[in-house]
Order: structure tokens, then C-alpha cells, then sequence
């Protein structure tokens, strides 16, 4: 049964426009994954879409009508309008919208957290590591982490204390990178947000969508190697839910 649904956020970040610009056309492997727009009206957008509106710095908008490789879904639109406040910095509002055609409150609800961790992704990009290229991989653990408490065994391989609360800082042990200290930049049921001195660490918890843990990995440091970083995480993951 189709059904649409509009997921609205609003934020405010230390951030030019040009820099919040650049995050979410050509930086977006900093802080999502990397995507490509033809750069005007009317060009190629991800998935198959349309650039619907392009006017930097300041609004984009991107359009898809049945999406490829999307199953769930027959439209999808992201628009973000991004204006200066005064005094410095701006405002962003972003809305998700479309049409989802399959297990629509279970979709919703992952879609509408998941938005949140984005865009805490997006402002943790914009603050510590803005203009900086990011090697990107992404990955999903064995499907034995569909279990209900696989964010959780994840969490404590990593060497992340049950009650380490957002800001606090931690020593973790991270696949390939070794003993480190990050800060727990984001934490809740459902995802956990790692932020060290040169990289991103994303962990979703999409065991309670019915999907495996996923993780996604953005790395600032030079020379970074987003396959040797996928193939240390997949083997970690692999031996942790063996």
C-alpha cells in the first residue's frame, strides 16, 4: 500500500553557507556517502533523479521518480535551503519527502532516525573537519547482527563502556587503527557516533529495522585506505558475530 511521508528538520550551525554548500554537493563522503550532481537545473541527480532547484549556496533540491535500486520506494525528494544568519553562521532546513510502497511504519521510523544521525553526521563534518577529503567505506555485519542486542555487542567490542554518554571521551580499540581516543559524539538505542582527532566512525543499529548493523567509516587522515579500512572492519565484524 503506498502511502507518502515528509521528514522536516531545522538546525543552525558556525558555518558559512559556501561551507554547508560544499558539504552537501561535493563533500557529502565526509559525513553520508558520495554522491554526485550534475551541477543545474535539470541535471543528473543520484539514483536516477533531477536536480529540480540549484542555487548556491542556498537551495537544493534533487527529485526521483522510481528510484534505482530502491524497492520501497516509487518517489523520493530531498530539498535543503540553507540561509545566513545574522552575526555569522546560517540556517538549514531539510525535508525528506516521498512515497514508500512496502512495511511503510517500519520504513518511516528508520528513515526519520536515521535523518537525525545524518545530519548530527553533517554538523560534526561542518565543525571539526569541513573542506577536508574523506575516505569513505561503508559495510554491513553478518547477518547474525540482526539479533536485538547486536548494536550493543558491537558497542562493547569496541571497548565502549554501557554507560559512556554522549561527550565523554573513551579509549576504544578500532579495526586496523588500533587503540585510540574518541569522543562519543552520538548515542541512543538505535546508533553510536565515534569522533577521533582524524575520522568519523558510524555505527547503525539496523538490527531493530529487521537489517544488520551497518557501519561507515569517514577518514580525514592523508593517505587513508578506504579498502584496507573496509577489509579490517569486515574481518573484525565477521569474527564478532562468528
Amino acid at each position: 500500500m503506498e502511502k507518502e511521508f515528509e521528514i522536516v528538520r531545522e538546525f543552525e550551525i558556525d558555518a558559512s553557507p559556501e561551507q554547508v554548500w560544499e558539504a552537501i554537493t561535493t563533500g557529502t563522503a565526509g559525513w553520508l556517502w558520495p554522491i554526485e550532481y550534475e551541477p543545474r537545473q535539470g541535471g543528473a541527480a543520484p539514483f536516477g533523479g533531477t536536480v529540480t532547484a540549484w542555487d548556491p549556496p542556498h537551495r537544493l533540491t534533487a527529485r526521483t521518480e522510481d528510484a534505482e535500486g530502491v524497492s520501497v520506494q516509487t518517489f523520493n525528494q530531498l530539498d535543503h535551503v540553507v540561509e545566513p544568519l545574522e552575526g555569522g553562521g546560517c540556517r538549514v532546513r531539510y525535508v525528506h519527502s516521498g512515497i514508500l510502497v512496502d512495511d511503510w511504519d517500519n520504513q518511516y521510523d528508520g528513515a526519520n532516525k536515521h535523518t537525525d544521525f545524518y545530519l548530527h553526521t553533517l554538523r560534526q563534518y561542518l565543525t571539526y573537519f569541513t573542506g577536508r577529503p574523506a575516505a569513505f567505506c561503508t559495510l554491513d555485519a553478518p547477518d547474525a547482527s540482526k539479533a536485538p542486542d547486536a548494536l550493543e555487542t558491537v558497542a562493547r567490542g569496541l571497548g565502549l563502556p554501557d554507560t559512556a554518554a554522549e561527550g565523554t571521551t573513551v579509549r576504544v580499540e578500532l579495526p586496523g587503527a588500533g587503540v585510540a581516543d574518541a569522543v562519543v559524539d552520538y548515542r541512543n538505542p538505535y546508533f553510536v557516533g565515534l569522533r577521533t582527532d582524524d575520522a568519523l566512525y558510524r555505527v547503525f543499529g539496523r538490527n531493530h529495522f529487521g537489517a544488520p548493523v551497518g557501519v561507515s567509516v569517514h577518514d580525514f587522515a592523508g593517505g587513508a585506505d578506504a579498502q584496507k579500512t573496509e577489509a579490517d572492519w569486515r574481518t573484525w565484524l565477521t569474527g564478532l558475530f562468528t
